[in-house]
């Protein structure tokens, strides 16, 4: 293997994007939204195709691994890697095209999604699927993911709204896959033929929200028309890097309203669920009175129902026949706006508990078939509390996909053995009501290892045939999906020192509510990045720096840190994180302890004690 000064100096001779091997962008770059920790060598930010092409055929030669990164949103570890990461945010961010008679839209990769529903809202267009991190996950994140969100009950996932795709593969290699093999990799049409047996058995049964392992496989039979760009999305990375993409919009509504539906309970709510589809909603979402709080706005109950309907009249015909406890219809913009907030922002508020203790991602996103939520919702209940834990389910219940963050223990051995066991029960508890492991975050490391109890050794040994297909050096993101790390390895936690402010900069857990630059509202959070626009200026940036400044592996300076001195100074200690960021990180008090530890025995600047002082000297002056 190349060393990593060989590496970065042919990738900067190379290539016309930045190449960074530093400590801080290497820092910035080790974990994701999830649980997980991986230390890269280095973080590419190619500017185009040809970047892409050249740095994967440089890292195939030097046998170095690429993990392609978007947003770093992604909640089971998939974004990080021990290789090289390619930034895809920086520079390939582009709308190359929109065409509203035909409904399609030309991306790139790191393309914020909200930029595409900005550009698209002038055509009575969106584009449907629509992740409550619409404000800074990307579309190459969500087809790596198969991202779903709020309206896939209507609109469906994100592979259902993929028409072409432009992919490049570890060694350089260019496909372009649309419908039937022309572009495929040589081999697959082989492997698909001599298949045919366990992928029409194997995977039978599925429903919309089976997202887990390459859950689209089945879209390669000649039956459904050897659809290859549906079955490379929710690939997570592992097969190759997507560098365009050709995306189908749909007519967005011009005055949706807004049913909200109140139970007697969570349980009720979800019973209900299934009933609604027939009803044509947008969205039918769920949560419970231990995650909305005080939230005003919402009728009696203990839980409720989020049900978005075409119009006024549509909603009001859906609260006339639901037998819901009480109701409300909400038509304007800013009262659904309001609302949606809670929804939208329940990633980070679930992760605190009502005694202030913290729960964790790993269990975030399990699928069952709608008519079976409130059954499986009960028996979860019931399955925590054997465990001694607890957790807030939400989600979107018109498809039986329910999110929750759960207080496990991930510091100590015991914590992580219980943590382990849980899951494998969980995963027995998911399977016996037809569900999947992974309902639209992916599985990654948090549950790839336990496809075998979803799908049985012969599919997920297909899988790793399919996979091997396209990379057979095993270059692509490896430790994911395929031939996985244990779901109990890489976990962030284990290299930080057991004191208050490790766990204080521990909470972040990569939400990235601060790299929102969306204008206008109540929030701030974070200037600096609104600015900058580069991660290390972000809270979630400033708290990934810190983290791997207790860690002593990335960042070895301890609290003389230059790299998170830097990223620090641009923060205007503003509390704007306090307030915004869902899990209540405050980068104003991290930044306050870290400088007094940073000049602690040492002759600070001036500027600290002309302002330190700033009291005294008004006191003189008014004298």
């Amino acid at each position: 293997m190349t060393s990593p000064g060989e590496l970065e100096r042919t990738l900067r001779e190379n290539l016309r994007g930045e190449v960074d091997f530093g400590a801080a962008a290497r820092a910035l770059a080790t974990m994701d939204a999830s649980n997980y920790r991986r230390v890269p060598v280095g973080v590419v930010a190619p500017r185009d195709a040809e970047d892409v092409a050249a740095a994967l055929r440089i890292c195939a030669e030097a046998g170095v691994p690429v993990v392609p990164r978007g947003g770093g949103t992604s909640i089971a570890g998939q974004a990080t890697g021990t290789g090289v990461v390619l930034d895809l945010t920086r520079h390939m961010d582009a709308l190359v095209s929109l065409d509203p008679a035909a409904r399609t839209a030309v991306v790139q990769p790191g393309l914020v999604l909200d930029r595409l529903r900005e550009a698209a809202r002038p055509y009575g267009l969106t584009f449907g699927p629509d992740p409550s991190t619409h404000s800074r996950c990307t579309l190459g994140g969500m087809i790596g993911n198969n991202a779903c969100g709020a309206h896939s009950v209507a609109w469906g996932t994100t592979a259902d709204n993929v028409v072409e795709l432009a992919v490049t593969a570890y060694g350089g290699a260019r496909h372009r896959l649309g419908t039937g093999w022309t572009g495929t990799p040589e081999g697959l049409r082989e492997l698909v033929t001599g298949n045919l047996a366990v992928l029409r058995t194997g995977m039978a049964g599925g429903f919309s929200r089976r997202i887990s392992g390459y859950g689209a496989l089945d879209a390669l039979l000649p039956e459904r028309g050897v659809q290859a760009a549906r079955a490379f999305c929710g690939s997570e990375g592992t097969l190759g890097v997507v560098t365009e993409a050709v995306v189908r919009l749909v007519e967005a509504p011009r005055a949706p309203a807004l049913a909200v539906l109140g139970y007697a309970d969570e349980s009720a709510a979800a019973d209900a669920a299934a009933g609604l589809l027939e009803y044509g909603p947008l969205t039918v979402e769920g949560m419970a009175a231990d995650l909305v709080g005080a939230a005003s706005g919402l009728p009696r109950g203990g839980g409720w129902l989020f049900v978005e309907m075409r119009d006024e009249g549509a909603a009001r015909a859906l609260v006339r026949a639901a037998d819901a406890v009480d109701s409300v219809v909400v038509t304007e913009a800013a009262g659904q706006r309001a609302l949606w907030r809670i929804r939208e922002d329940a990633a980070g508020t679930a992760t605190r508990m009502p005694d202030g203790g913290m729960a964790w991602p790993g269990w975030e996103d399990c699928a069952v078939p709608p008519a079976r939520l409130g059954a499986y919702l009960r028996e979860f209940r019931a399955l925590l509390a054997r465990h001694g834990l607890r957790g807030t389910p939400y989600g979107h219940f018109g498809e039986g996909c329910v999110h929750v963050r759960i207080d496990f223990d991930l510091a100590s051995r015991a914590g992580i053995a219980g943590f382990r066991a849980f899951s494998t029960d969980l995963a027995d508890l998911v399977v016996s009501h037809g569900g999947s492991l992974s309902g639209e975050h992916g599985d990654g490391q948090a549950r790839a290892e336990l496809l075998p109890r979803m799908y049985g050794e012969e599919v997920v040994r297909l899988f790793g045939a399919y996979k091997d297909v396209w990379d057979p050096a095993g270059g692509m993101n490896p430790g994911i999906l395929v031939r996985p790390a244990r779901l109990d390895e890489n976990l962030r936690f284990a290299v930080l020192p057991a004191t208050p402010f490790a766990g204080e900069v521990a909470r972040c857990v990569g939400v990235a509510k601060c790299r929102s630059t969306e204008p206008g509202g109540p929030h701030v959070m974070c200037p600096s990045y609104r600015v900058t626009g580069e991660e290390r200026h972000s809270t979630r940036g400033r708290a990934r720096l810190l983290h791997e400044m207790l860690a002593g592996e990335v960042l070895t300076d301890g609290w003389r840190s230059r790299e998170v001195a830097e990223a620090l100074d641009l923060c205007l200690a503003c509390k704007g994180c306090r307030s915004d960021c869902p899990v209540g990180v405050d980068m104003a008090s991290y930044k306050a302890e870290f400088l007094d530890r940073h000049w602690r025995g040492r002759i600070r600047p001036l500027s600290h004690y002309l302002l330190g002082g700033l009291p005294a000297w008004l006191r003189l002056i008014a004298a």
